[in-house]
């Protein structure tokens, strides 16, 4: 059985617990927190709640009779991949906590949780949610994804020629309202014309399995001149989610890790981590050493909210195809102050890139993003081009 409990005008939570008197306690502080709970008293007769009606957040025990929390989620997942649910037990155990991230809970909490510290992560669940949504929206606005293909004939005599030829340009980030460089990004060139961007390198390096060789050389080309700039201005570096197993990237001793805090690391959403394993501790101990971690194409990659439940990045890039025309388009501008005010309140700082004219300049800044990126300030070159305001 579930029933209703009413909250002011706010988002809809899904409270999930066989224990009646804790529903009732987690239930009202949702509801004072501003929500419209629903409760329901197991695994069945969430699902059939969710029949009815969508939610923002669905938060669940995970030991109750008949269908558990593990389960409901997987069921969830079967027909919703956005919405957030966070997992609660009083059983804490390594194997349940594996399963719940590997099918997609946003959180896992221990009973006893205290009720404001529960608001909070639903709170930090339904902003997440709206991102989500936006994103899925932007990647059907921008007609969805691209898989670049090569020819494989001589891909390995191409691959050496591209890795001896490699060289790096950077391009400004600015802030606009101080009309100060931010940071440069290190962007990956190369003169091997069989590989004629930086993506073909890239699709190289996966087919022959050489990521981890073609990052490292990357990274350690990138810092070179990182001497010549003021100590306020930082470095970001492109990640391929693979570079997250090279066991070098995590060495005290480190090429980077000297100059880590100066240092984001930028992973983009074009790419999935699905085959990367524990991947929070290993952002974790990169962190450790003093790295930041950035999202990059944000809006046009994998829609949902993994990469920000295992990644908890402190930038987000938005994608250039949400930038491109956004002073013409309504329904893109929408979609960025929402993801901008989302991850505001996320902690989150948020740069644009791709923007080639003063109306997307323009667009962008009143929509609260400060942090630019694109042609109108600057092509990429060489170390390092002084951006036009």
């Amino acid at each position: 059985m579930f029933e209703m409990q009413t909250g002011k005008d706010g988002p809809r939570a899904l409270v999930v617990d066989d224990d009646e008197a804790l529903l009732r306690i987690h239930a009202r502080a949702l509801a004072r927190g501003g929500y419209q709970v629903e409760t329901a008293g197991g695994g069945e007769a969430a699902m059939h709640a969710l029949g009815k009606t969508s939610f923002d957040v669905i938060l669940s025990d995970i030991d109750m009779p008949g269908m558990n929390g593990i389960t409901l989620l997987e069921r969830v997942r079967a027909f919703n991949l956005d919405v957030p649910v966070v997992l609660i037990t009083g059983n804490p155990s390594l194997d349940s906590a594996v399963k719940a991230m590997e099918h997609g809970a946003l959180r896992y909490l221990t009973k006893p949780v205290e009720l404001d510290a529960l608001v909070k992560v639903a709170d930090d669940a339904v902003r997440l949610h709206r991102i989500a949504k936006a994103k899925r929206q932007a990647i059907e606005l921008g007609g969805g994804l691209d898989r670049l293909v090569g020819d494989h004939a001589g891909l390995v005599a191409s691959f050496g020629r591209a890795l001896e030829t490699l060289h790096i340009a950077y391009q400004p980030i600015v802030s606009w309202s101080k009309k100060t460089v931010f940071a440069y990004e290190a962007l990956l060139r190369s003169k091997e014309p069989s590989l004629p961007h930086p993506a073909a390198v890239l699709d190289a390096a996966e087919r022959l399995g050489r990521v981890h060789d073609l990052g490292r050389i990357i990274r350690a080309k990138a810092v070179e001149p990182l001497g010549r700039l003021p100590e306020s201005v930082i470095i970001f570096l492109n990640l391929h989610p693979s570079d997250l197993l090279d066991e070098q990237l995590f060495l005290p001793d480190g090429p980077l890790a000297a100059v880590a805090s100066r240092i984001v690391l930028e992973i983009t959403e074009r790419a999935s981590l699905h085959g990367v394993s524990d991947v929070p501790a290993r952002v974790a101990s990169l962190r450790k050493l003093g790295f930041r971690i950035a999202i990059d194409d944000l809006g046009a990659g994998y829609a949902g909210l993994s990469s920000f439940a295992l990644l908890e990045p402190e930038i987000v890039k938005l994608d250039m195809a949400l930038v491109r025309d956004l002073h013409r388009e309504p329904t893109k501008q929408k979609l960025v102050r929402t993801m901008i005010s989302m991850s505001e309140e996320l902690g989150i700082v948020v740069t644009g890139e791709g923007i080639e004219t003063a109306e997307e300049r323009d667009e962008l800044a009143r929509a609260g993003c400060d942090l630019m990126q694109g042609y109108l300030f600057a092509k990429p070159g060489d170390a390092f081009p002084v951006p036009s305001f």
